[in-house]
């Protein structure tokens, strides 16, 4: 099977080889791959880690603080070599290059988001490969968790923003094993997986890589996120010979994650997406069974709990009391209306209230399901 549109996340210990500094060897025979693709006729987006290490390796700086205003600095002054560094690669193919920066808050907002997906879906349109990387220098983590945190997330939402057709993650590792390949000599790749269930997950560990800010975890999270929005994943070794074009051209590489059966309306992509999520509704087994068998409304009688603080409009994500995430969905209620009329039938809403939207907490235009 051949994949036309393809998201590609670089980390930082590929392209730095491990050693803390930019490879430029392992960078240009990535970017050849690309380049050959491209020639072919697939659209590529390159999500790319490395700011940091290369703002590390240009002011001589060995220490390994990792607080968030010293990574803001290094990403300042990293970002433009990192860019440079791309732009003569790809020239060197004839193939130009453009820089976008993003935050979690760039895409929380609908009209937002639409423009950024506007902005690249134009780039692509006009055959120029987009460099995409979270924009360090304005983000942080004590800003209501504006950061995307890592740079797999990142590019799984790049590939949920464009309908892109597959996301390749690589990195330093080969994919998923049944064990941790460094203390068990028994462990094995996984090459395919449908469904990412707890078993596979506490596959993943919880261990990070020493330079970049991802770990198989955060993979996985990527992972669900992309094949939910119906983007299939594939994680594997950048070092390997023709990676990108063997994932391309659908042969095995690594550990490919399959994606739900169709592609899903933007709308729906977005509200997955999680990023702009508020508050969260905790609902019971009969509830949960007619969102996900009967495609009904989320009513106030199977509420059982509501957590965070939302208003009318804003996103909540969708649990099942004691389980897995059903979805998640517009609330068409705030968290204190939900509070008191949780439970109840929804004709008491207006008695309750004094007032009422509707029947639904949840309508069912408004929730896409995972």
């Amino acid at each position: 099977m051949q994949y036309k549109r393809i998201v590609i996340k670089l980390g930082t210990n590929l392209i730095t080889g491990g050693s803390g500094r930019l490879d430029l060897k392992v960078m240009a025979d990535l970017a050849g791959q690309v380049a050959k693709l491209h020639r072919g006729g697939h659209e590529i987006i390159i999500v790319s880690s490395g700011a940091v290490a290369a703002g590390r390796e240009l002011l001589g700086i060995k220490n390994k603080r990792r607080d968030i205003p010293f990574k803001q600095v290094m990403a300042s002054v990293g970002q433009n070599r990192l860019m440079n560094i791309y732009y003569g690669l790809f020239l060197e193919h004839g193939i130009n290059v453009a820089q976008a920066l993003l935050t979690r808050s760039d895409l929380t907002d609908r009209a937002h988001y639409l423009n950024a997906r506007n902005t690249l879906l134009a780039l692509i349109d006009l055959r120029v490969i987009c460099v995409v990387n979270e924009n360090d220098v304005v983000c942080t983590d004590e800003l209501g968790e504006q950061r995307f945190g890592d740079n797999d997330n990142l590019s799984a939402m790049v590939a949920n923003l464009v309908d892109a057709d597959l996301l390749v993650l690589l990195s330093d590792v080969e994919g998923l094993y049944t064990a941790d390949p460094q203390n068990d000599p028994g462990a094995k790749l996984i090459p395919v997986i449908d469904s990412i269930d707890d078993r596979i997950e506490d596959m993943a560990g919880g261990a990070g890589s020493a330079h970049g800010t991802g770990g198989m975890v955060t993979k996985l999270e990527a992972a669900r996120l992309a094949t939910s929005s119906g983007v299939p994943v594939i994680i594997a070794k950048g070092s390997l010979p023709e990676v990108v074009i063997r994932a391309a051209s659908g042969k095995s590489v690594g550990t490919f994650f399959t994606a739900r059966d169709s592609k899903i309306e933007s709308r729906q992509r977005w509200l997955l997406s999680g990023l702009s999520c508020m508050g969260r509704l905790f609902i019971d087994k009969g509830a949960a069974a007619a969102l996900r068998r009967q495609k009904k409304s989320l009513l106030p009688a199977g509420i059982v709990e509501v957590e965070g603080s939302f208003n009318r409009g804003d996103v909540v994500d969708i649990y099942e009391k004691g389980g897995k995430q059903v979805g998640c969905g517009i609330a068409n209620y705030s968290s204190g209306d939900l509070l008191r009329v949780r439970g109840e039938q929804s004709g008491a809403i207006a008695e309750i209230l004094g007032y009422e939207y509707g029947d639904e907490a949840v309508l069912r235009d408004n929730l896409a399901l995972v």
